[in-house]
């Protein structure tokens, strides 16, 4: 019946020849006899024919160093010309908010390390042939030349702008850098990544035999690298030498707002409460700011004359002696203790009323006594600024030059710590009950000698509470700048300035003799080569 129903030729497609009706299949009689297999899922998906995988997409290949023939090195040139013109060439990305400057994007991250790839596989492929390989360090200079022409280029415009150090320094409202503060920032990093190629294959060096001709390149990518980082490094540092030269000054709690939670908490020093608040903003900058190896040389100065400064005020705030506490206020007298005070009767009294006996609550909480603000003590003050420095960024220690930068920076740190000890062992023993020549000696062996000679002055020293540099006849300021300026200067100074301060001490009336056999003991050290301390 089915079978008698079948289409019209005229809906067949003509150009199709019609397929031959299937043959049936006999089954061979020499053919094993097959089981069924059970009617299961995974039996029933085998009919179907899996599909082929998808190809999977190539993966980048690195560019292959070119074929060394009799016009190897010529390709080459153009190659490495290409390269520069690369390397320079603007982003093709997406555009993101506030970056262009002049219609111009900055340099992407990472094109200097592509740039240096490109010149280490080269090298690396001619490294059994020394002679070649020369011939291609030589060849390295005319397109360095041009991509260091370029990068001066770029940047001069750039510098002189003036909006390049506006604001000097990143705020707590802004905090990110301007758009001509990141195109600087680009070509800083784009030179630093040469930098970092230059090391790995010891191009440029003083000490290079090869006489390859690349240390004025080296030289010139290091300076781009230094007039970016350097003014924005000083702008920071301009903006904190006030908060720090501010610590000199005595806590005042008198302009400072108690809050009711905190009537009885210390109150910390203006400049402390200050610093607080930027110094995340300027670490997260000068992170940003130091990236590259080379950059992070600006950091070793910066975090030792910052310290320096608040050593220096911190040791030269004036000494105030220990307050007492305050007596407690005293409560109220019971009205049953003053009944019975009142001269006694002979007669008994008489029986009060029940009423009397009835427990009366008072109308209201009786108010609380208001709030003394109390400063804190100029030790703690130290401790907070050591915590606070202590999280900016320091250089990386993966090279000699940076090692030596850290080392010098941990003896800054160890003596801004040894600060805080001594101004607490003043601060605990009376003049009259000072400690020993021994404890001090303890205490001030990382300190240098003109700023722990300050502290003991203040808290010890002679009655007319004289400084060093009334000691030595000098005006104050002359003599910060001429024996303060910084770690080395004082130890330069302190022999001198020792032992004529304990010249004039010797002569003064009521200099415990403790402050007196320290500070012998420190010129003897000073006269023995020591180091001041």
């Amino acid at each position: 019946m089915m079978n008698s129903i079948k289409a019209p030729s005229f809906f067949r497609p003509t150009s199709r020849p019609s397929s031959p009706a299937p043959l049936a299949a006999t089954p061979r009689p020499d053919a094993p006899e097959r089981t069924p297999r059970p009617l299961t899922k995974l039996s029933s998906l085998s009919n179907f024919r899996r599909p082929s995988p998808a190809p999977t997409p190539p993966s980048p290949i690195a560019p292959a160093p070119l074929v060394q023939d009799g016009s190897y090195l010529e390709t080459l040139a153009l190659k490495l010309s290409e390269a520069v013109s690369k390397a320079l060439a603007q982003s093709t990305g997406p555009s993101v908010i506030n970056d262009m400057v002049g219609g111009k994007r900055p340099i992407p991250s990472g094109r200097g390390r592509a740039f240096g790839a490109l010149i280490a596989s080269e090298l690396a492929a001619t490294r059994e042939n020394p002679h070649l390989n020369r011939a291609i360090i030589r060849s390295l200079l005319r397109p360095l030349s041009v991509l260091l022409s370029n990068l001066s280029a770029h940047l001069l415009p750039i510098l002189t702008s003036p909006l390049f150090l506006s604001p000097p320094a990143p705020t707590v409202q802004a905090p990110t850098p301007n758009p001509t503060q990141l195109h600087a920032l680009a070509i800083s990093a784009f030179a630093g990544e040469v930098l970092e190629v230059f090391d790995d294959l010891a191009l440029g060096l003083d000490a290079d035999t090869r006489g390859d001709g690349l240390k004025a390149i080296r030289e010139g990518l290091v300076s781009i690298v230094n007039r970016v980082v350097n003014p924005l490094v000083a702008g920071i540092r301009a903006e904190m030498m006030p908060l720090l030269e501010a610590l000199e000054a005595p806590n005042s709690c008198n302009t400072t707002k108690i809050a009711s939670a905190a009537k009885n908490s210390p109150v910390q020093h203006q400049s402390i409460t200050a610093l607080t608040s930027v110094i995340p903003v300027y670490a997260r900058a000068l992170s940003r700011y130091t990236a590259s190896r080379y950059s992070q040389a600006a950091l070793a100065p910066f975090l030792i004359s910052i310290i320096w400064r608040g050593l220096v005020a911190l040791a030269n705030r004036p000494y105030s002696p220990p307050s007492p506490p305050p007596s407690p206020v005293p409560a109220l007298l019971p009205t049953l203790a003053l009944k019975k005070r009142r001269s006694a009767s002979i007669t008994p009294p008489l029986t009060p009323p029940s009423a009397r006996f009835t427990i009366k609550l008072p109308p209201s909480r009786p108010p609380s006594p208001p709030g003394i603000p109390t400063p804190t003590s100029t030790a703690a003050d130290t401790r907070v600024l050591c915590e606070l420095l202590g999280s900016l960024p320091r250089p990386n220690s993966d090279t000699e030059s940076t090692r030596l930068a850290n080392e010098a920076i941990e003896e800054a740190f160890d003596g801004l710590k040894a600060l805080a000890p001594l101004l607490d062992a003043v601060q605990a023993a009376p003049s009259s009950q000072c400690t020993s020549e021994d404890e001090l000696e303890v205490l001030t062996e990382e300190l240098p000698t003109l700023l722990a000679l300050p502290v003991l002055l203040h808290a010890y020293g002679n009655k007319s509470g004289y400084s060093v540099a009334q000691l030595l006849g000098l005006p104050e300021d002359g003599y910060r700048k001429g024996c303060l300026s910084g770690f080395g200067r004082a130890e330069e100074c302190a022999g001198a300035v020792g032992q004529r301060v304990l010249d004039v001490l010797r002569r003064e009336e009521g200099v415990p003799a403790i402050v007196l056999e320290w500070l012998e003991a420190e010129m003897a050290d000073v006269a023995h080569g020591d180091g001041g301390n």
